[in-house]
Parts: C-alpha cells; structure tokens; sequence
C-alpha cells in the first residue's frame, strides 16, 4: 500500500468540490489544512464513500486505538469515543503507518497526516476506496483505556437489500450517494468503515483458505442450503449476510483456526472493519472466536448400473508432473471412491509434462499417465486417454503450463471411436454417417479452433465414443475466466462483468457446433461439459442452450444443491453438464469434495449424469 497520496478520480475530485462549495473545506491560501480544532474523525468519513477531506491535512485528530496490523499493510486503526449521533459516518479510521506500529490498543492518540482514499487493487479494479490517515504523526496521551463499545453486526442489523443502483451520471458508481447504512448493505457496511464491530456465533459459508482467512454469514436462514453454505441464485440475491474473517495476530503467535463451510464460529469476534481487495468489508479480528467442527463429510456418487452411461467432468487444477504424488493419489481415489470410476471422464486443467516451465514443451503424456496409474492404484479401472496437444502459450492459463482438456474413458465399458489428424488448429465438423447417425469429422478433434472467441483459452474438445453401439457425442471445455470483473462490492452496482463478453461468444460457437450434430440427427446424444465458468442463469448458459439444443442438467437439482464453487462466502455453478433433447432421463450430481473444505485437492466439485443412451 502507497503512502503517498492516491491520484483522485474523477468521484473523489467531485467530492471534494462539493465540499469546497459547502464550506467544509478553507478555500483561502491555506488551504491545504482542514481546521484541527473542528476535525474529528466523524468529519473525515463523512456520510458518503469518498472523505470529503481528501487529500487535506488534518491535525491532532483525537480518538482511542483499537486495532494493530504489524503484517501486510501496516497501521492502526483508532475511534472516537464520542459518537456524533450520525448512523451514515463511521466513527474509525485506519492510519497507515508503513512499518510497525508502536502504538497500542487502549491508547488515546492525537494523529495528524494527510487523508487519503487508497483503492485495494488499483482504479481500474472498479474496487471501492477505503479512507485512511497517511504520513501519520502520531502523539499518544495515555494507555491502558476502554476500547469503544464495538458495533454488533447481525442479521438484525445487515439491511436485507444489497446495493442502491449507481448515479447513471458516474457511470453507474455509488461513491458519491449519501449512505443508507438502513436501507443497503453496502452502505451500512462502509458506515462503519474502521470502526470496531463484533459478531457472534455464526456458521461458516467459505472455509478457511491459504491467507489464513474465512467467510460467514450472520444471517442463518438466508440462502442455507443442506451442508451450510449461502447458495448463490442469481445476480440480485448478493447474500448480504456474508463477511470475510481475518486475524490481527500475526500466524507465527497464533495459527488461524482451520474451518470447513458449515463449522461455527462461535462466541464473540471482534475488531475493526477493513476493507481489502480480495473480499472488500472485512472483520480484522482482535478477538477471535472458536471453530466448532460440525463434520462435514465429502460426498460420494452412487455407481452407475449396467445400463447406464457415467460421464463426468472435473477441474483437476493445474495438474503436472511436478505435483507431490499425494495431489495425484488424492484426485485419484476421488475419481474411484467419490465418482464411482465413471465411464468417460472429462478433465480440465491438465498442464503438460513439464507444468509451468515456459520451454515450448506441451505434449501432457507423462502428466496423464502418472494420473491413471494413479488411478489404478486406487483401485479403480485401466482408463485410456485422448486429447489435442495445444499450441505453446495459446491457450491461457498459467505460463508455460498449457493447461488442456483430456478424455479419459473405461475401454471395458464404452469405446472410443478415433478419427486421425486432429490437432491444435484443424477443426472437426459432422457429417451424416451411412445409417443416417452423425459422426465427427475428427476425433478427437477441436471446435472452430480459429474462432476469435477462443483467443488465449482453451479450445473445446469433441470426442465421439460408442456405448453399447450407441454413438455418444461428448464435447469438454474450458471457458474463459472471470478474471478482469469487478467484484460484488464494486462502487459501480451492479458491478462490471467484462469477461462475460467472451464466454458469450464461446457458447455461441459450441451451441452452432451441437446444433449441426443434431442436424445430422436430431436424436444424437450429446454432452457438452465442463467448466463453463459462468453462473446456471448467465448468459452463457443460455446462450449454450439457445434454440433448445441443449440443457442445464445441474438446473434439475433443487436450488439449494446448485452448486460446484465457493467463492468470498457464496455457493456457486461454475462446472456444468448440459444435454440434447434426446437425454431425456437422467440423473445428475454435483459431487462435493472440495470447494467447502480447508483441505482441497481442487478448488471445483465434479459433476456426474448418468443415463441410458
């Protein structure tokens, strides 16, 4: 975090005007310091998201230190004890010192410095800003006292509408709305921007993650679903309840506790608010609760019959050679355990032989290999692989990695049917076979490989196999990310979802690619599969399903099983199976072994549909 200024933008600038134009601010040479008489830190936060003294010295700033960082952004964070009655202003502040502090929690300061609205995550991260003291001279005048009374934060208090929709004037930003910490929750959140809180026993929606960090909800009965998580429905249900968890003990003193979603944290935690960049408000715990673990078990599929057909798909999460056996062993004993060993697998993220080392190398043998041996260890069956070895460094990912898709099927119980001469930039088509089936032109083989929707992601794979001498059409993809969005706690609400541009074109291309098959033959079994990175009621998925070529399996499952990902406290679809009109009777899972566990060997949950072709 900068010490120096942030430049403004354009809200913070008009911020600033308007409080020239009210008075707020001296308008005569000296400028350039805010009366240190009348400044309090009330003043500074003013009853908007912007300070309306930004970027103006302030002096001797009275109040009581309740919260120390001497990790990662350094700095305190200190209150007034005297409230000015005004819900809309928060009566804290963070103090951004730089180095370690040497001030205490209970210590009455007067600090001077300059205010500042700092971004996390830069301007163009559409994050909103968080108000802070900068170049700080700090005077401490006692020790030892009563931290304020900490604000509760409950589902009694958390306002139930998310956001109030941005002024079409600031191109959909919220900065410069007065607060209505009664009426939204983002503003009753940044209403009490760096000032102390509390909550109480409350379950946990997003599991503990490396950076020592989880989410909950104080809000019990909103969106819960069977395991305890906050399912995710739709872009207007934002589930306001959720709050990131973070602690001010450095971890070498006190190791965060590990929590799986549906734990409890219980008894009081308490300390300032904060807000960061990978999870916006955030509770910076002085006080920590304690986990209660309520058991959560790992999932496990029912086998498929002898009639039926088991297809699944999973992100195995930049799997290479490279990974301790023990990432392989544990994927592959979920594939025999938790799937049942289906009969096509369907991967995503398998990097090639050599993971992220950036030297031209992209054939993925010896990472697929080390994986069905794995496998067989397990105990599970001899599964055989194909894929389309990408171009090096065309097809997004981490660098050098050259993440792909890969079939892996059990010859014992399905067939694949090969079609040489498939490569990374030849793509398949269809054409009607002699009894009037589809078949692939290439198998397996890429889909419009050259269409610029598919620039650095990955291409999607169509494999065509054969099920007790049924053709089956399975096409594996990868979406792009949804990396480049702005977050739910934008100050643009709704917030920007730029990325979904390309997905949109990307499902476009599979939906025109599936409705030739079933023009070939309108009773073609087709599966398009993956990790579409996009939400059940996204316009991708209807895109995918235009025309009713196909169908979002995982929508006939109840709306509180809906889900493949845990991301910042909410329940999500990102990993799907869709199907033609011929699937008509199937059942489907999402099979959850990973996205609600500290303890991941993936961060997605597999899917599985059976059916009788």
């Amino acid at each position: 975090m900068p010490s120096s200024v942030v430049p403004r933008t354009t809200a913070v600038a008009a911020a600033v005007a308007a409080a020239l134009a009210a008075g707020l601010l001296a308008g005569s040479a000296d400028a350039s310091a805010a009366d240190a008489s009348q400044v309090r830190i009330h003043d500074i936060q003013g009853n908007t998201r912007m300070s309306p003294l930004v970027g103006q010295q302030v002096a001797d700033v009275p109040g009581i230190v309740t919260g120390v960082r001497t990790y990662g952004s350094k700095g305190f964070w200190f209150q007034d004890p005297q409230a000015d009655g005004d819900a809309a202003t928060s009566e804290g502040v963070f103090v951004f010192t730089g180095s370690a502090p040497t001030v205490a929690v209970g210590d009455q300061v007067l600090v001077s410095g300059t205010v500042t609205e700092y971004v996390p995550g830069g301007t163009s991260s559409g994050n909103q800003s968080l108000t802070e003291i900068t170049k700080p001279t700090v005077t401490v005048v006692s020790s030892g006292n009563e931290v304020p009374k900490p604000v509760t934060v409950s589902a009694w208090s958390v306002p139930s509408e998310y956001a109030p929709e941005g002024d079409p004037a600031a191109a959909g930003s919220i900065n410069g709305l007065a607060l209505e910490p009664r009426e939204y929750a983002l503003d009753f959140y940044e209403s009490l921007e760096g000032s102390n809180v509390r909550i109480g026993t409350s379950r946990v929606v997003g599991a503990t993650d490396p950076y020592a960090e989880l989410w909950v909800t104080v809000k019990p009965w909103e969106n819960d679903n069977r395991r305890g998580g906050t399912v995710y429905g739709s872009y207007e249900s934002q589930n306001t309840g959720r709050l990131q968890i973070q602690s001010l003990t450095p971890l070498a003193e006190q190791p965060f506790p590990k929590a799986n979603v549906g734990d409890v944290l219980a008894g009081t935690t308490e300390g300032p608010l904060d807000f960061n960049q990978f999870g916006g408000y955030t509770l910076t715990a002085r006080t920590l609760g304690t986990v209660h673990d309520r058991g959560l078990e790992r999932e496990r599929t029912r086998p498929q019959r002898s009639g039926e057909l088991a297809v699944a798909t999973y992100n195995v999460e930049n799997l290479d050679p490279s990974d301790p056996q023990e990432k392989f062993d544990a994927l592959a004993k979920a594939v025999v355990e938790n799937l049942a060993s289906p009969d096509i697998l369907a991967l995503e993220e398998i990097q090639d032989d050599n993971g992220a080392k950036n030297d031209g190398t992209v054939a993925s043998g010896q990472t697929v290999k080390k994986f069905t041996d794995a496998i067989v260890a397990a105990g599970g069956p001899a599964y055989e692989a194909r894929s389309v070895d990408p171009q090096n460094n065309k097809d997004g990912g981490e660098p050098g990695g050259n993440i792909r898709q890969v079939f892996l099927f059990n010859p014992e119980r399905v067939s694949f049917t090969d079609r040489a001469g498939g490569d990374a930039t030849t793509p398949t088509g269809v054409v009607r076979g002699e009894r009037g089936q589809a078949a692939l032109t290439l198998s397996p083989g890429r889909i419009d490989p050259a269409n610029a929707a598919w620039g650095s992601s990955r291409k999607p794979l169509a494999g065509e196999f054969s099920f007790r001498g049924r053709p089956v059409f399975v096409i594996a993809n990868h979406f792009g990310s949804k990396g480049g969005d702005e977050s739910l706690v934008s100050h643009h609400q709704p917030p920007n979802r730029s990325s979904e541009a390309k997905r949109l074109q990307q499902a476009q291309a599979v939906n025109t690619f599936v409705k030739e098959i079933l023009k070939a033959d309108r009773r073609a079994d087709v599966l398009v599969l993956g990790d579409i990175n996009d939400f059940e009621f996204s316009q991708t998925t209807k895109a995918l399903a235009d025309g009713g070529a196909l169908y979002p399996a995982v929508k006939s499952l109840p709306r509180s099983e809906r889900y493949s990902y845990v991301y910042q406290g909410n329940s999500q679809v990102l990993d799907q199976i869709l199907t033609s009109p011929s699937i008509r009777d199937f059942t489907y899972d999402s099979v959850h072994i990973n996205a609600e566990f500290s303890d991941q060997n993936s961060d997605h949950d597999p899917q599985v549909l059976r059916f009788r072709p």
